[in-house]
């Protein structure tokens, strides 16, 4: 019964070791994720300023799974390139071993001193629970939570392995036991063991912290001999799951990263153990030292030893390992995309919410510069029934309605997975933008239509009609140009100054619908014609009303009051109470309806 209740505290322990780690590493990524990002963004060629960006990121979001897995989203993404990438993987084996050496903490003891009595877990888990706790329950501020997470996560993780040293104890001197360290005295098993037990675990910070709870309990048996190839196949286990995670679904990049990280683990391992072997059998740094107990504090050496000499040493192959993962990978004629701007976004970016949020809105901004440029074509095409942009303006259509629905798809994902007040509004002003830039798009092939219907009746726009259009399709023109701009820059300011412009195209679609409706009475304007300039204006007048919509969704995500009410928003400032809104409006009227009242 004593065996049984241990192994279940044990596994009770294991499960919130775990749970600590997920929500520490959590709390990491979604409190410095724009920062990882942009680091990430700034790796140029060098591979040292690359192994160093992996060590860092690794060493902050305490997962390298989740390094090479965010690097081969960003590779997708087209914002880091193969080498970039194999940098980073070299670094993230470094960054790792970071989560061990904070797991070594739980071996520290006191000895009558307050600083090492502060440091020691049975006291840091506790205030760190403590302080996690205040910061989600009483604080609630925005930064708080992700604070609050770490905290959580840190102490928990410290409980969870006071727990499984407790359930370990009992099971030293167990016929099971002996025989567990009989089977690790054999090198290659303990490499196979570290191996499978990380592709279960999934997780090689988890399955180290597991040896390093092991050894840390007097009278383990666990000896430096036993320890290190079970750290070094622990390595290798990481690479089944990144593997895995680079080929579902990658581009020929994204793949060969998970080539040169099994290439880099799997060469650097026999390196190490050849390297090993000899310096066991020559008994250098005495023939005691590798038959002797090992503690947490060993074990965390030796993993950081091993990968950061693994990766010195293979520093300069960097090119041949890409060389290798390309013989491997061999190049297809993969179909290329009109718009690869467009086809970014890779559900692996969820592992890093704030990084996610950041492509999507850069590729919602691409969205709407193709919506722009199309619609600026399609209106070329009205006023001057030049049929050469069709093409152009079809082919582009059909891009921005595949984009829409593999956005609505990712975003609303995403949704499920931010977890700030920020992001969240941010993926709700996305899901609301991407709709209103395909209308747009929409918009652009509804005017080529009208064209179409034109020269198909053999009917023409008068001269008059003509200038009337193109003054404001140039005003249309302009607002999406703003529009699209202050969305990609982020700007709120700009935003600011897309109402003034929208409630000028409104008046000046009123003014040309009365012109033309009289024109119609007189006989000046055909009714074949007539029709289609009216309806050319609704189209007009709709895409302006789209972005004065994005503008007003941008505006409410730093203020509440726009953000419950809209339309009051909207009415108060119609209202003409703001003077810098006054003074934009006047602006634009003097430079669109003065001219287009001059129209004759």
């Amino acid at each position: 019964m004593e065996v049984l209740t241990a192994i279940i505290q044990l596994l009770g322990g294991l499960a919130m070791f775990l749970y600590g780690i997920e929500v520490m590493g959590d709390g990491l990524k979604n409190s410095s994720g724009a920062a990882l990002k942009r680091v990430l963004e700034k790796v140029t060629g060098n591979v040292v300023m690359g192994v160093l960006t992996g060590a860092l990121v690794t060493a902050v979001i305490q997962s390298s799974t989740a390094t090479i897995v965010l690097t081969v989203a960003l590779i997708g993404a087209g914002v880091l390139n193969l080498k970039q990438a194999v940098s980073i993987v070299m670094g993230a084996n470094i960054g790792t071993t970071v989560t061990a050496q904070i797991i070594r903490l739980g071996s520290i003891e006191s000895d009558g001193s307050f600083l090492l009595w502060l440091f020691d877990t049975d006291t840091l888990a506790p205030i760190a629970l403590v302080a996690g706790i205040i910061l989600l329950m009483f604080v609630k501020t925005k930064s708080s939570k992700t604070i609050g997470d770490i905290c959580i996560g840190f102490g928990v993780l410290f409980v969870g392995l006071n727990l499984m040293t407790d359930g370990v104890k009992p099971l030293i001197g167990t016929d099971a036991f002996v025989s567990f360290i009989g089977f690790l005295s054999n090198p290659l098993f303990g490499i196979l063991f570290g191996l499978i037990l990380t592709v279960i675990v999934q997780s090689s910070s988890a399955t180290v912290g597991m040896l390093q709870t092991v050894a840390s309990v007097p009278g383990s048996g666990i000896t430096f001999a036993m320890a290190y190839p079970v750290i070094m196949g622990i390595n290798l286990g990481t690479c089944v799951t990144t593997a895995m995670v680079c080929s579902i679904g990658s581009s020929k990049d994204a793949k060969r990263t998970g080539v040169v990280h099994i290439a880099f683990n799997t060469i650097g391992t026999i390196l190490f153990l050849i390297v090993m072997t000899i310096m066991q059998k020559l008994s250098i740094f005495g023939a005691e030292f590798w038959v002797s107990a090992v503690d947490s504090g060993g074990i965390a050496n030796f993993q950081t030893v091993f990968n950061l000499i693994t990766a010195i040493v293979l520093i300069p192959f960097a090119d041949w390992l890409v060389k290798l993962s390309m013989v491997i990978v061999k190049d297809e004629k993969e179909h290329e995309h009109r718009h690869p701007e467009l086809h970014t976004l890779d559900e692996k970016l969820y592992i890093s919410p704030a990084v996610a949020v950041a492509e999507a809105t850069k590729a919602v901004a691409a969205m709407g510069t193709i919506a722009k440029s199309n619609f600026a074509r399609s209106c070329s095409v009205l006023t001057g029934q030049d049929m050469s942009q069709l093409d152009k303006i079809n082919s582009d259509e059909e891009c921005l309605d595949n984009f829409a629905d593999r956005a609505d798809r990712f975003l609303i994902g995403l949704s499920k997975a931010v977890e700030t007040e920020h992001d969240d509004r941010q993926v709700d002003m996305l899901l609301q933008t991407v709709p209103s830039f395909e209308r747009v798009g929409d918009y652009a092939t509804n005017l080529v239509e009208l064209a179409e219907r034109l020269k198909g009746e053999g009917a023409n726009f008068s001269d008059v009609a003509k200038k009337e259009l193109e003054i404001v399709c140039s005003a249309v023109n302009e607002i999406l140009d703003v529009t699209v701009n202050a969305f990609a820059n982020d700007d709120n300011e700009a935003a600011k100054a897309i109402e003034p412009l929208e409630e000028t195209i409104d008046d000046m679609v009123m003014i040309l619908r009365d012109r033309h409706t009289k024109r119609l009475k007189t006989g000046a304007c055909s009714v074949s014609s007539g029709l289609v300039f009216m309806e050319a204006l609704t189209h007009l007048e709709r895409a302006s009303d789209h972005c004065s919509s994005i503008a007003v969704m941008m505006l409410a995500r730093d203020n509440e009051e726009i953000l419950h009410n809209h339309y009051a928003y909207l009415r108060e400032i119609h209202a003409g109470n703001d003077e810098a809104y006054r003074s934009e409006r006047n602006r634009r009227r003097e430079q669109y309806i003065k001219p287009l009242k001059e129209v004759q």
